[in-house]
């Protein structure tokens, strides 16, 4: 019989999720992220086994490495999918969507 997944399992599963989507969308490698972030070389990779979370700081140093709100990971899955996208963005593409939003308003 399989547990439900409890309210923790389901922010680090979503957490792990996304923190390997925005690195693969930024070409990025979990050992040059680790590396980059000053950490041991499999820390990324033991992020994303579920093997170990990082502290606040650890957390706060993958955001500012990703270019990422913290926002971004602890969205609810529906709302944080917009969010997600809109991280993968390169700044002129965000810049170029928020012109366009913006234009909306005129």
């Amino acid at each position: 019989m399989q547990s439900e997944e409890t309210v923790v399992d389901f922010y680090k599963n979503d957490f792990i999720d996304r923190l390997r989507k925005i690195r693969n969308s930024r070409n990025t490698s979990a050992r040059e992220m680790s590396i980059a972030l000053g950490q041991n070389v499999n820390y990324i990779n033991l992020i994303e086994n579920g093997k170990r979370l990082p502290s606040m700081s650890g957390f706060f140093s993958i955001c500012e490495y990703l270019c990422v709100e913290p926002n971004v990971f602890f969205s609810s899955k529906k709302s944080g999918e917009a969010d997600l996208a809109f991280s993968l963005l390169t700044q002129a593409q965000k810049e170029s969507f928020l012109a366009v939003i913006n234009s909306f308003k005129n």
